[in-house]
């Protein structure tokens, strides 16, 4: 019965392509209108045809990570675009729809991250060797989406150009009070403080994030500018001037969406600036891979557009400008991948190959969905006056305007 019902999935969902899939029992078949990508996939464990029905993101993400499924050449690009690039165009036949509903009805269980919750959540993924980070991210640790002005940037440039994007969104003027939630290795903290001549307290719930971020900002001389916190957003008081929140967004769950934009309004002075940036998606509320919420991302989701913007004017807060990233994300992924491949020895060394598959697994997965579904960044610039910004967006992109506007500041 499985193998018939994954019979009718993959033909339901493989219309584009060469895809050809060998079942545990020895038949191969083949879907797709015969052109490119031709991927191979074999099953090995018998059980998977049911586990791939109840669950095919989990089951096809555990299935490569032990090795009881495997595809010709190793080719997992291959596959995942061309999986990823069907699903957007076929989404899930008929009698799998109940279960996506299921999965939908409890996703606010999922995502509900009290203090607690979120820390341990954090302390899954970023709390992981510090050095494994090094293997693939730029020299600043930016774990986040870069921006590439030129196609020809590199990951360290196009990251820079990431910062003063976002630097010039907020208007900075030194001897300003900026609050890095979610500050990460500290790279953007750091930056404003010594870009801008600007004072940061940054937050974060992982503790190999403080520690680092702790250490680089006294090996700068910023230890004065720049303070780092190892602590929950929701704790903190006082009031800044600018707020920004790069990557973080993603931690929060739908479940505390609105008590993080008040959160935000609370802090920000009357006249400050708020920049958020966050991965999100083009299309309706949704549900987390399961794959990636058990092993990568546990209580994450990235919200569509409508979800963050109703939580945003529940809040007393202005949308001065909203900013969609589309395929910059991908070619972020791609650079990581190539980095990662590049030294994936000393990541072996580091954990073990599962472990080695199943980060391949994550950042092959999210530059497909970014490059082929609807995968996006957000950067939301919030304010609690309308005339807190420019009402046009020529300071971010003409120096001479920039500069006008520092001097007009003043």
């Amino acid at each position: 019965m499985w193998t018939k019902m994954l019979d009718v999935f993959v033909t339901h969902l493989f219309r584009k392509g060469d895809f050809s899939l060998t079942y545990p029992d020895g038949t191969t078949r083949r879907y797709g209108d015969g052109g490119t990508p031709s991927v191979a996939m074999t099953l090995h464990d018998p059980t998977l045809p049911r586990k791939i029905i109840l669950s095919p993101e989990l089951a096809v993400g555990e299935g490569y990570m032990d090795g009881t499924l495997t595809l010709a050449d190793d080719d997992l690009r291959g596959f995942l675009s061309l999986a990823v690039d069907n699903i957007a165009r076929q989404g899930s036949p008929w009698f799998h729809r109940p279960l996506d509903l299921m999965r939908h009805a409890g996703r606010w269980l999922k995502q509900f991250n009290p203090a607690k919750r979120s820390k341990a959540n954090v302390a899954h993924h970023y709390d992981l060797s510090g050095e494994l980070y090094d293997l693939f991210l730029d020299k600043d640790r930016q774990y986040s989406c870069a921006y590439f002005a030129r196609p020809d940037m590199t990951l360290e440039e196009a990251q820079e150009a990431k910062k003063h994007h976002i630097a010039r969104k907020l208007l900075l003027k030194p001897g300003m009070r900026v609050l890095d939630i979610g500050c990460g290795w500290g790279g953007m903290a750091l930056t404003l403080a010594r870009d801008y001549g600007v004072t940061v307290v940054g937050v974060t719930l992982s503790e190999e994030q403080h520690a680092l971020a702790t250490r680089r900002a006294a090996e700068a001389g910023l230890s004065d500018k720049v303070q780092f916190h190892l602590m929950d957003y929701r704790a903190v008081t006082g009031t800044f001037d600018r707020i920004v929140s790069v990557g973080m967004f993603e931690h929060v769950g739908v479940p505390h969406y609105r008590e993080y934009f008040r959160t935000v309004h609370d802090l920000l002075a009357e006249d400050g600036v708020a920049l958020i940036h966050t991965i999100g998606h083009t299309d309706p509320p949704g549900t987390t891979n399961p794959w990636i919420l058990k092993y990568i991302f546990p209580g994450g989701y990235c919200p569509a557009l409508s979800e963050a913007t109703r939580a945003i004017e529940v809040n007393d807060l202005h949308s001065c400008d909203i900013e969609v990233w589309r395929l910059h994300y991908a070619e972020t992924l791609c650079h990581w991948y190539d980095r990662f491949m590049a030294n994936i020895d000393r990541a072996r060394e580091l954990y073990d190959d599962r472990f080695c598959r199943m980060w391949r697994y994550y950042l092959l997965a999210c530059e497909a969905t970014f490059r082929y579904n609807s995968q996006v960044v957000f950067q939301f610039q919030l304010s609690r006056r309308q005339d807190a910004v420019p009402l046009t967006r020529d300071y971010l992109y003409s120096d001479a305007a920039a500069e006008e506007l520092r001097h007009a500041a003043e």
